[in-house]
């Protein structure tokens, strides 16, 4: 039935949404639909959470994407593309000039899986919102991801939450946060963040003129990290928006 209704969609001149959530099309039916990408001019947005895409099916994709000229929103979430479909995906981004939102939430993507986003994130001017959340992306992903943001200039939300950065890989990202002037959005709720990681992220806030909105969800931050936070609230120039979990004695630090 899934691969049914990709075949009819080929037949279709001018959809421009495909949802296919769920509907276990798996390598095949993805193979089917990069096939269609090369020649499709409609179509701009595709969901595909949750059908049991692998590594096969993605390359199929991501050969699509790297000739399509028109979609602009690709939604993956929820399949096991890992590290090796990163990888192809990370090439298609290099040549395509319209994709600006991905979603690759919970993929098993690690950190050589970030290492070939990271990759593509310097060459790529186009993606704007990128979710590798529920991942198990750790220090040295972050890393890669944070070095590629010295050099990136268009990417403006970044959602690493659910991952396993550390104090580690916040410090890279509280580092990059010095220099960047586009990213408006970060995601880094539960990540093992630590009062260490909080001082890094402020660290870096001080400079920063056009982050927005931080999603922190963590509740390992303590007193130290609440009170630093709360000092760069007061501090920063931005109508930064702080996002956190984190206990009630320490609201005192953020008001």
């Amino acid at each position: 039935m899934a691969n049914q209704t990709v075949t009819n969609f080929l037949t279709l001149p001018a959809t421009t949404t495909l949802n296919l959530y769920n509907d276990r099309i798996g390598d095949v039916g993805a193979q089917s639909l990069g096939n269609a990408l090369l020649h499709n001019t409609t179509l701009t947005t595709l969901h595909l959470g949750c059908n049991l895409i692998e590594a096969v099916g993605v390359q199929s994709l991501g050969n699509g994407l790297r000739h399509n000229t028109t979609l602009t929103a690709l939604d993956l979430r929820g399949n096991h593309i890992r590290d090796i479909g990163a990888q192809s995906l990370s090439v298609a981004l290099r040549y395509n000039t319209t994709l600006t939102t991905l979603n690759l939430r919970s993929n098993k993507l690690g950190d050589f899986g970030a290492q070939f986003l990271g990759d593509a994130l310097r060459l790529n001017t186009t993606l704007r919102t990128l979710n590798i959340g529920e991942n198990v992306i750790g220090y040295v992903g972050a890393q890669f991801l944070a070095d590629a943001l010295k050099y990136n200039t268009t990417l403006t939300t970044l959602d690493l939450r659910s991952n396993q950065i550390g104090n580690i890989g916040t410090q890279s990202l509280g580092d990059v946060l010095r220099r960047n002037t586009t990213l408006t959005t970060l995601h880094l709720g539960c990540n093992l963040i630590g009062d260490v990681g909080a001082q890094s992220l402020g660290d870096g806030l001080r400079h920063n003129t056009t982050l927005t909105i931080l999603d922190l969800g963590v509740k390992e931050i303590g007193d130290s990290g609440a009170q630093f936070l709360g000092d760069v609230l007061r501090r920063n120039t931005v109508a930064l928006m702080f996002c956190l979990s984190i206990p009630c004695l320490y609201l005192k630090y953020l008001i």
